[in-house]
């Protein structure tokens, strides 16, 4: 297989697989810890209106669906990729980081929250992704 297009597969294939795992980790949150009574968290709206009632276990899912999206994404594009196996894992760390930045946008959140998300699950995740798939 030609070189140029397994690299890009690997680009695609990190952040698709990344972002299905992202996923479904924040669908399944509210059954593994159940949000305040009466938050609708399937509505944006009413989401970002609920954070303030929110405690820090109700954290814990999407920081993991982040992280773990981020690091699966990253090690299946560094294990694809046919060179610069750990950028190629950082460049997925960097797509889901803008993601970050941008969910932190849309919904807000305790400083503390956005500051641990945007610096360990993202670069991190991608870094050590990288490292373990190059290995």
């Amino acid at each position: 297989m030609n070189p140029t297009f397994k690299n890009i597969l690997a680009v695609v294939v990190g952040i698709v697989i990344g972002n299905i795992v992202n996923m479904g980790i924040v669908m399944m949150s509210s059954s593994v810890i159940p949000p305040p009574e009466g938050v609708d968290v399937t509505n944006m709206d009413a989401l970002k209106a609920a954070i303030p009632l929110f405690e820090p276990k109700h954290f814990i899912m999407p920081f993991l669906a982040h992280a773990l999206g981020t690091f699966v994404g990253a090690y299946l594009a560094a294990r694809i990729a046919v060179t610069h196996k750990i950028n190629f894992a950082l460049g997925i760390g960097v797509f889901f980081l803008i993601g970050g930045v941008a969910n932190i946008m849309m919904l807000g959140g305790p400083l503390w929250f956005t500051a641990l998300d945007l610096v360990l699950a993202y670069i991190p995740m991608g870094y050590v992704a990288g490292r373990i798939a190059k290995s």
